[in-house]
């Protein structure tokens, strides 16, 4: 007769192993029976929803005039301050171009009063005899120191015959002269020189008056 086998409920252990009565339910264990099962409500819940302002289109035509103004200011700011650093690099240049002039001129003005004496020693040079080498020397000097101050810009100042000018003439004195035109030039007394319309030092002149006319000095 075979034997019949009964089935013996074998007790649940817990996660220590510890025995559990049979009337309470094992406790959840992550690591053992996966992720928790969320709660039903929490399934059948919508979702949330987020509630976006509109602004209104006044208030964006308001925002988009205020925008347009400030960039606005910007370019306006930004054109001056490009303007001004423009006005200051001519000024700059000009202010550099006026020293470069003004000390060159400095320096080529001493030059002047060595050609005044060569000037001078010409007009007694010697045109024969013994003295003619020396003053062909004298002229070959002339012609070599006038050459350099024409290659640095320096020009002579037109005045024999001309209107007497201040601005590049200084008279010397005034003469009785009927057959030169009131006013003008007679004779050159020492030659002047401009640099790049700069007047170096004005040419000293001999002016021409009408016989009575008092009224130059």
């Amino acid at each position: 007769m075979a034997k019949r086998k009964e089935k013996i409920d074998e007790p649940v252990e817990d996660m220590d192993g510890e025995d559990l009565p049979e009337d309470e339910e094992p406790i959840f264990s992550p690591f053992r029976d996966g992720p928790a099962p969320l709660p039903k409500e929490e399934l059948t819940a919508a979702p949330p929803t987020e509630i976006v302002e509109v602004e209104e289109p006044e208030a964006l035509t308001a925002l988009l005039q205020a925008t347009q103004r400030q960039a606005d200011e910007y370019l306006d700011g930004w054109q001056r301050a490009r303007a001004e650093f423009a006005n200051y690099k001519k000024r700059s240049e000009r202010d550099q171009q006026e020293s470069y002039a003004r000390a060159a001129g400095s320096i080529l003005t001493r030059f002047l009063t060595v050609l005044d004496d060569l000037e001078r020693a010409l007009k007694d040079r010697s045109t024969e005899g013994e003295g003619k080498p020396w003053a062909e020397g004298i002229e070959l000097i002339h012609h070599k120191l006038q050459a350099l101050l024409e290659a640095e810009g320096v020009e002579t100042i037109q005045a024999n015959g001309e209107r007497f000018d201040p601005n590049f003439h200084e008279a010397l004195t005034y003469e009785d002269n009927d057959e030169v035109e009131d006013g003008n030039v007679i004779d050159v007394v020492r030659q002047g020189y401009i640099l790049n319309d700069r007047v170096l030092r004005p040419a000293l002149v001999r002016v021409a008056r009408r016989t009575g006319d008092d009224n130059h000095g």
